[in-house]
């Protein structure tokens, strides 16, 4: 396995593809929606090398290397000599069909040598935990990896790049398929929680209506204070930790939208009835801590130092982290070494399982981190 990083800019991005100094089988791209140049990009990409999987997705800022950035493009140029590898996509018209949309684009992965599979989505009109299921349902013994298509803060439009399309309202998925293939992944998320359990009493998948029998936005502002007058955009500061039952590892939900006349909230993730939520806080050192937690566990995983690593972390994570985001890079990089080459988005959601034996989720506000290796 060969990898070549480059981030790309607006200015010089044709010249800065010389660079690439392998001969791709995937190139991965996290490209900012104020890219501008990202049709030709793919052209050019695909002219060079038509032979090439290419797949990505728009980002709420790129990381590359130990460097986050805006208005840029990560790429990776991913040379396989021992793996597999095919591309399938899916189309979602509407968010109810997420369940089905996850199922139908894992029987189109599903082989018996299928080892991993990297997942990118539209980040705005997909039941993002309803696409997870859909995927458990059909491969419950194959790990997924992936995250939601970012829009910088703005959650306008999102895209998804599968070859030599640029689309949203699609996902994709990247299957690795022989023996050949080591990965490692964890997600971990360093937030702090505080307040009760609270029970939810009506909800409709990521829609919350109450909480213990209360109007969910109501309790929710009572909490928030100053912040309150800030919604939604201050509700990134604040998720919910939500866990369906004493058993379960909580998870994070993040909110993406209120509405007053119905007193409701909408996260990017569902919220059962009968699951409990407790609010959440962000600690600048513990968010840097959980980064770094999620290396460890990434790199446990296959024991050795990987050739690529994968980082998708959650946009609410950099609002909080402000100028000190490049900290939780940095942290990752003193974990899977110097000669990992780092690449990875901030996004609209995170998917992940917990650790090595656990079903994937979707996470929100997490650092997930995938290691990939060939041996």
């Amino acid at each position: 396995m060969k990898v070549k990083q480059l981030s790309l800019s607006s200015g010089n991005w044709l010249e800065e593809l010389s660079q690439i100094d392998n001969s791709p089988s995937i190139l991965l791209l996290f490209v900012s929606p104020l890219f501008s140049d990202k049709e030709n990009l793919v052209k050019e990409l695909t002219s060079a090398y038509p032979e090439a999987t290419m797949i990505g997705c728009s980002t709420s800022g790129e990381i590359s290397g130990v460097n986050v950035k805006d208005d840029s493009v990560s790429l990776t140029a991913i040379e396989l000599e021992k793996v597999d590898h095919k591309l399938f996509t899916v189309e979602i018209e509407d968010m109810k069909h997420s369940f089905c949309a996850g199922g139908k684009l894992a029987e189109k992965l599903k082989n018996d040598d299928l080892k991993h599979v990297v997942v990118l989505s539209d980040g705005l009109n997909v039941h993002c935990g309803d696409l997870v299921a859909g995927f458990r349902n059909i491969m419950p013994n194959v790990s997924i990896t992936g995250g939601l298509a970012g829009d910088g803060s703005d959650f306008n439009q999102t895209f998804v790049i599968a070859n030599g399309e640029i689309k949203d309202k699609i996902i994709v998925g990247l299957g690795f398929y022989g023996e050949g293939l080591k990965v490692g992944f964890s997600s971990q998320g360093g937030w702090d929680s505080f307040g009760i359990d609270r029970l939810v009493t009506k909800s409709d998948k990521n829609v919350l209506y109450e909480l213990d029998g209360m109007p969910a936005l109501e309790l929710y502002k009572s909490y928030l204070g100053d912040n309150a007058d800030k919604l939604p955009g201050s509700g990134l500061l604040f998720p919910l930790s939500m866990r369906v039952n004493d058993h379960d590892a909580p998870v994070v939900r993040t909110i993406l939208g209120i509405d007053e006349e119905s007193q409701s909230l909408t996260f990017a993730g569902n919220l059962p009835e009968g699951s409990y939520v407790r609010l959440m806080k962000a600690n600048v050192d513990r968010l840097i801590d959980g980064a770094k937690d999620s290396a460890k566990g990434a790199f446990s995983a296959i024991e050795e130092n990987a050739q690529l690593a994968i980082l998708i972390s959650c946009v609410g994570r950099r609002l909080v982290l402000k100028q000190l985001v490049e900290e939780e890079i940095e942290v990752v990089e003193e974990i899977v070494g110097e000669n990992t080459s780092i690449t990875g988005f901030y996004s609209y959601g995170e998917i992940a399982p917990f650790g090595e034996f656990s079903p994937c989720e979707l996470h929100n506000q997490t650092m997930t981190i995938t290691t990939i290796s060939e041996c």
